[in-house]
């Protein structure tokens, strides 16, 4: 088995969204850099992202939606009721996570959460199960 995954902090979206865990990322064919990354070869939705381009986003010393004056706004408080619904991931409580315990404790979490017990592969935030060798998560 592999080592635990190590998440890096830039692949943390301002919104929360751990992008070294989103399967667009982890796809073999066209993968995405993250959110941070300014590149061609991010989806157009990630390109016209409301949040990544928010302006009051730009303002903040940390750059993450905790840091904001109207956390959380309408548009963080829909993508959060998604994630949380479909995936089973609060954005807004990575957020917080963050802002109180700090990014190296929230990146350790994440990699408690997001290795495989199976395989050590990453688990993504899109899926219930291993990419890699199909073990269901938790």
């Amino acid at each position: 088995m592999q080592p635990p995954v190590v998440f890096e902090s830039n692949m943390i979206a301002p919104c929360g969204i751990n992008c070294g865990a989103c399967r667009a990322f982890l796809r073999e064919k066209n993968s995405c850099p993250g959110c941070r990354t300014d590149s061609a070869l991010k989806p157009k939705y990630c390109i016209s992202c409301i949040i990544a381009n928010c302006d009051l986003l730009a303002e903040t010393r940390s750059g993450y939606c905790y840091d904001c004056e109207q956390v959380p706004c309408k548009r963080l408080k829909q993508l959060d009721k998604r994630y949380r619904t479909k995936y089973r991931t609060g954005l807004i409580q990575n957020l917080m996570t963050i802002k109180e315990m700090g990014m190296s404790a929230f990146l350790k979490l994440e990699s408690d959460l997001r290795t495989c017990t199976t395989c050590g592969s990453v688990i993504s935030v899109h899926s219930d199960h291993c990419m890699v060798c199909s073990a269901v998560t938790k």
